[in-house]
């Protein structure tokens, strides 16, 4: 079979929210003149034998008290506020690249033709302002807390732009934004959107973040670094090792892309009542905590159905669509197509 015109089998594009890894800080939240590098704590503990067991063994009190009996003993990672702190420090920074009409690899002129054509006439209409103003709220909101922003008293996220040529700073209270919907507004978010939507309109221009937030989750409380996966657990090694960079705890630049990116309300089960909320960008609206993807080829709802269409000239019925296939693009990957 001779191969297609238009089909790119070499495909990539490079991500354009770029964050750095998030480091972990102790502070008060009444005076942040003196902050300290969390450490991680090793602990030994001695636990209960509490997961399911066999039939046979739940029936026979006798088998049941000897597998209760024994000890769970575990060495894990932890993290917590020394017993005077009160506030966690979460510092990262997150560089915001343009050039999103050019693939960082394409090896068919005609479709990178067409894809660039779909790209521009996408920024001549909509200029990325739905996405910077989603991504702005989830700066705003401090998605990128994950577990550490459940029962929190307080926390404020402060963003500096550090461009030499266009500095700005603001200053939001994550409390007043939700992490369910996209409906919040305020000047602060508008103007932040506007700065991020810019740059990743722009051929080749960026924007670079520094990001400060402090949660005042009490005194001496346990903090929640990345946890590190270990594929490989031989014996002696710990139950859960946390990540840290030079001994100060911190969290993957995946996981706080992750959050970032957590903008899919598009999808079409969002509406129902078993909505997961919104999901992050992928191309099959994968939530592996869920173990589901809710953009189904079978549905027509993923990324390859809309994108194959759309960067061939095709229309998309929705907006909405549009929106998706550009975030994914800003989210970056290889998404070469056989040639076969």
């Amino acid at each position: 079979m001779a191969k297609k015109e238009n089909i790119a089998s070499v495909l990539a594009f490079e991500k354009k929210l770029v964050p750095s890894d998030g480091y972990m800080y102790g502070t008060c939240w009444e005076d942040r003149s003196v902050v300290t590098p969390l450490t991680l704590i090793e602990k030994s503990v001695r636990g209960t034998i509490s997961n399911r067991l066999k039939p046979a063994v739940q029936k026979d009190p006798v088998k049941l008290n000897a597998e209760v009996e024994k000890a769970n003993l575990q060495r894990v990672d932890a993290c917590a506020l020394a017993p005077e702190q009160d506030t966690l420090k979460l510092n990262f920074s997150l560089k915001i690249l343009g050039g999103l009409a050019k693939p960082s690899a394409c090896n068919n002129a005609l479709f990178k033709e067409s894809y660039s054509a779909a790209v521009n006439d996408y920024l001549g209409s909509e200029g990325c302002k739905e996405l910077a103003r989603r991504y702005a709220l989830n700066i705003a909101n401090a998605r990128f807390l994950w577990r550490n922003r459940v029962g929190a008293e307080n926390i404020e996220v402060q963003v500096n732009a550090l461009n030499k040529n266009a500095p700005q700073s603001w200053t939001f209270d994550a409390t007043k934004f939700s992490t369910r919907h996209f409906n919040d507004s305020s000047s602060a978010v508008d103007e932040l959107a506007a700065r991020i939507a810019e740059a990743l309109a722009s051929e080749d221009d960026f924007l670079m973040l520094d990001i400060n937030c402090f949660v005042q989750v009490g005194k001496a409380q346990d903090i929640y670094p990345s946890e590190e996966l270990v594929l490989d657990k031989g014996k002696g090694t710990k139950g859960k090792i946390l990540y840290s960079v030079n001994d100060i705890a911190a969290m993957h630049s995946q996981k706080i892309g992750n959050a970032l990116r957590t903008i899919d309300t598009w999808y079409p089960e969002f509406d129902s009542g078993s909505s997961a909320g919104p999901i992050a960008i992928e191309p099959y609206g994968a939530v592996t905590n869920l173990g589901k993807a809710f953009r189904t080829p079978v549905a027509k709802q993923d990324f390859y159905t809309f994108f194959d269409s759309w960067a061939r000239g095709g229309q998309l019925e929705r907006i909405e669509d549009q929106h998706y296939v550009m975030a994914v693009i800003v989210r970056g990957g290889v998404f070469g197509e056989s040639d076969k």
